[in-house]
């Protein structure tokens, strides 16, 4: 099922195993003038989800493919928010949806309006990054994630795609530590690489070139025993 509303507000997928739910928050959305994709199982949302959602709001609790699946699956080629619905409000619960790659949640029952603005605040947020598509760096070193190149003081630094996804994901989320492993689920795409370790040899093959392009500093740091952060 899909509802056509105003484009302008962009489009969320909203997936529940309850129709009620589904229809509630459907209409609710499409009447803030969003589109709206619905489904009620997790083969069907990782389907709606090629349409290219702005954002998902993901039950956790769906029978056969439950939300931390759904989740993980889809963030191996999907960037936009994701919030949880959830019942359990056990913190290992909320660690988990994180660690899954999800960006909030909100408990049941939930209060429409809140779920709206959180909804809001994590499209605003979205488009506030994407519009600054031109980040620098300390030591002239320049990303431009829209255009997919990494300059040092206007030179030039050929990454590979791989490179480029890990150097683009741990600068986006500077100041954050991420395990080999962590790196490995949220960069997508890794085709015959499935060995979380080639991560390392990646973040070595960017500090050498960053070096060589004339950056005087390491901008990704080991953090001993835990993983990488990209110096805040």
């Amino acid at each position: 099922m899909e509802q056509s509303a105003r484009p302008s507000q962009g489009t969320i997928l909203v997936v529940d195993d309850e129709p009620d739910i589904v229809s509630l928050l459907e209409e609710y959305f499409s009447s803030q003038g969003f589109r709206v994709l619905t489904a009620l199982d997790g083969e069907t949302a990782l389907k709606r989800a090629e349409h290219g959602p702005d954002l998902i709001v993901l039950d956790v609790g769906m029978p056969f493919m439950d939300g931390y699946t759904v989740c993980r699956r889809l963030r191996e080629h999907l960037s936009c928010p994701i919030v949880f619905l959830t019942a359990r409000v056990e913190d290992v619960d909320a660690l988990e949806g994180f660690e899954a790659g999800a960006d909030d949640y909100v408990l049941k029952p939930f209060s429409l309006a809140v779920l709206g603005a959180r909804v809001r605040a994590h499209l605003a947020r979205e488009s506030r990054h994407q519009a600054k598509a031109e980040v620098r760096f300390d030591g002239d070193l320049v990303i431009d994630y829209r255009a997919r190149t990494v300059q040092v003081a206007g030179t030039p630094v050929e990454l590979t795609r791989r490179e480029f996804d890990i150097a683009a994901f741990l600068a986006k989320h500077a100041g954050q530590v991420f395990e080999r492993e962590r790196i490995h689920e949220r960069v997508g795409g890794w085709e015959n690489e499935s060995d979380p370790q080639v991560v390392t040899e990646h973040i070595r093959r960017i500090r050498k070139k960053l070096a060589v392009a004339g950056l005087a500093h390491d901008p990704i740091e080991t953090i001993w025993g835990m993983g990488y952060k990209w110096r805040a």
